[in-house]
């Protein structure tokens, strides 16, 4: 009788079984490479907007990669930092947002705010991944030690970039590995394809140069601090524009910390009474948290902090959130 019973439930269960399989099968599909000689008309209309890739700081966690935005202009994507996993983002966010020049082999352009590895882990990720199907060099742009730093990574990679360009496999333009980059100092670094980009300096403590960055379209203003204690300048840069992205520290979290890190945080970042007291000054249209040291706190506590000094619109930034002029 019971083995009967255990027969007729295994009966009732193989329909579920059968189309529960499938439904698992059917959610991951095969990952086609994104190739294109040049932005498509859908591209080049679409409106000006940003994607969030990372949004972590120096420590791991499961749900933020590390520091990146990118700024979607013209069919062409420029990312401001490059943390850990944000390339791995790029590619979540090609498919999810249906934005080609997300994908890694299309990405056209990095800025560099300042050299700290929570800002550059995953630079090498990007001019490595699939650049023997580029069809121009990666470009970058950041402060002095840039070319340095690229150099390493070309030491680093020697190995598969020998094996690439000299065995069977076919590649058209071996030197594309290569980056064309630029170390910067402060004012505008470019102005190509209806964007302007300014870097100024952020007040980042003794990490000397680092930069914030101001972009200009014709259909959205952003600026993007970077790494920074209260910045006068910043503010300055800020007045009015469409979307400000902030790195926070809570004063709450701050407080829990020894005064040796304390002192050094206030140094270097900005807790977040100043960084709504910024923010009514420099009224933008949205406040964008992001890169938010918390320790310990609930992530709420840093909104409301700011929010004592801030009326306006804000946000705290999760990975793969997406922002334009509306």
């Amino acid at each position: 009788m019971q083995a009967a019973k255990i027969i007729s439930l295994i009966f009732m269960l193989t329909p579920w079984l059968s189309t529960h399989a499938i439904e698992t099968d059917q959610s991951f599909s095969a990952v086609i490479e994104t190739r294109k000689q040049g932005p498509s008309p859908r591209e080049i209309n679409a409106p000006t907007q940003v994607i969030v890739l990372g949004t972590g700081t120096p420590i791991p966690d499961p749900h933020r990669a590390g520091s990146s935005i990118a700024v979607i202009h013209k069919g062409q994507a420029y990312l401001f930092d490059i943390g850990s996993g944000s390339v791995h983002r790029a590619v979540q966010a090609r498919y999810q947002y249906d934005i080609p020049s997300l994908y890694p082999s299309q990405i056209c352009c990095v800025f560099l705010t300042h050299l700290h590895n929570d800002h550059t882990l995953d630079f090498n990720n990007l001019a490595q991944t699939l650049w023997w199907r580029q069809t121009a060099k990666l470009r970058a742009w950041g402060p002095k030690g840039l070319n340095e730093m690229i150099a390493g990574l070309y030491q680093m990679m020697a190995p598969d970039i020998r094996i690439r360009t000299s065995g069977l496999q076919p590649v058209p333009n071996p030197g594309l590995y290569q980056v064309s980059s630029k170390e910067i100092t402060s004012g505008s670094i470019y102005n190509e394809n209806g964007l302007q980009i300014e870097a100024f300096d952020a007040n980042h403590g003794d990490i000397k140069p680092a930069f914030s960055y101001k972009i200009i379209a014709d259909d959205l203003s952003i600026v993007i601090s970077g790494d920074t204690a209260y910045s006068q300048q910043l503010l300055e840069k800020a007045k009015g524009v469409d979307l400000l992205f902030h790195e926070v520290i809570s004063n709450a979290g701050l407080a829990r910390n020894t005064q040796f890190w304390q002192n050094y945080h206030r140094q270097a970042h900005t807790p977040a009474d100043l960084v709504g007291k910024l923010a009514a000054l420099a009224k933008p249209k949205k406040l964008i948290l992001y890169h938010a040291l918390h320790y310990g706190m609930p992530e709420t506590k840093v909104i409301e902090e700011v929010r004592q000094h801030f009326d306006g619109t804000i946000l705290l930034a999760n990975d793969l959130d997406r922002f334009s002029s509306d």
